[in-house]
């Protein structure tokens, strides 16, 4: 099963299962994640860092499409409640902006 590594979340190795976004994966582990639309691709909370793996990744969907040509979207920054990890290991960060202020992140 595919897999994705947020490495500045402590203990975050989630499984990801087929058709799943990755912001699916993530509750479903039990990890807390910034989503303010309710993970309808309508802002860009949920995104995270991409630091390996993208290409394991489905392509963008319209709607990161769309916050790319906005300038709110980096081209290393993809949508949780859109993208959808098809095979392999995906390696992340949870980018500063979206920190949680009561989760514990690691420096790392």
């Amino acid at each position: 099963m595919p897999s994705l590594t947020v490495q500045n979340l402590p203990g975050a190795v989630v499984a990801v299962p087929a058709g799943s976004t990755l912001l699916a994966a993530l509750h479903a582990a039990g990890h807390d994640w910034m989503h303010a639309c309710g993970g309808k691709g309508r802002c860009t909370t949920c995104r995270l860092e991409v630091l390996s793996g993208a290409e394991n990744l489905t392509p963008d969907t319209d709607a990161e499409l769309r916050y790319r040509r906005a300038g709110r979207l980096l081209s290393h920054e993809r949508l949780t409640c859109q993208a959808r990890l098809l095979e392999g290991e995906l390696t992340a960060r949870v980018p500063e902006a979206t920190k949680l202020p009561h989760v514990t992140y690691s420096s790392e």
